[in-house]
């Protein structure tokens, strides 16, 4: 089941975010997050304006949170300039900061399907060292269209960027 975060949520989404941050250091992967990333501040942002969704499911009552990303719609500033080439310039959405618990296999490939199902183009970016995020975006259908780079970092800014848009 997938909903909007709310502000109760933010204590375990940090610890999501740290355990991401974790795997993908320990994936040979430690500079895309780094220490610091997603600030605590641009997640409360996101839930603020109701683009984080949760796939949550519940066991002995409980609800779980299994991964957790941003949605975010209309035009991205990062992805006006790319090294290559998007499929169109139509309408899309975003997704930003995907991280899973560990608590399920394939909670980032069900927040990506369930964001292709309610929309039909979507872009994304990763870091070239997260090949677990690049074999899910490609098994997931998207094209790798080029290169970008972050606006938000000092360092470390080059982004694979892929886009899969449902005609």
């Amino acid at each position: 089941m997938f909903r909007h975060a709310t502000p109760q949520d933010l204590p375990r989404m940090l610890e999501i975010y740290a355990y991401a941050r974790e795997l993908m250091a320990a994936g040979g992967n430690p500079t895309q997050w780094g220490t610091e990333f997603p600030r605590e501040s641009v997640v409360r942002d996101d839930i603020a304006a109701q683009r984080t969704m949760l796939l949550v499911d519940h066991l002995d009552g409980e609800e779980r949170i299994l991964a957790q990303f941003a949605l975010c719609p209309g035009e991205d500033p990062t992805y006006r300039t790319i090294e290559g080439a998007w499929l169109d310039d139509d309408p899309y959405v975003t997704i930003h900061r995907i991280a899973a618990s560990g608590l399920a296999k394939h909670a980032a490939r069900d927040c990506i399907n369930w964001t292709l199902q309610h929309y039909g183009n979507v872009r994304a970016d990763t870091h070239p060292n997260n090949k677990a995020m690049q074999h899910v975006l490609e098994t997931s259908g998207f094209a790798r269209c080029g290169l970008i780079q972050l606006v938000d970092r000092p360092t470390d800014t080059t982004r694979i960027a892929y886009q899969r848009h449902e005609w």
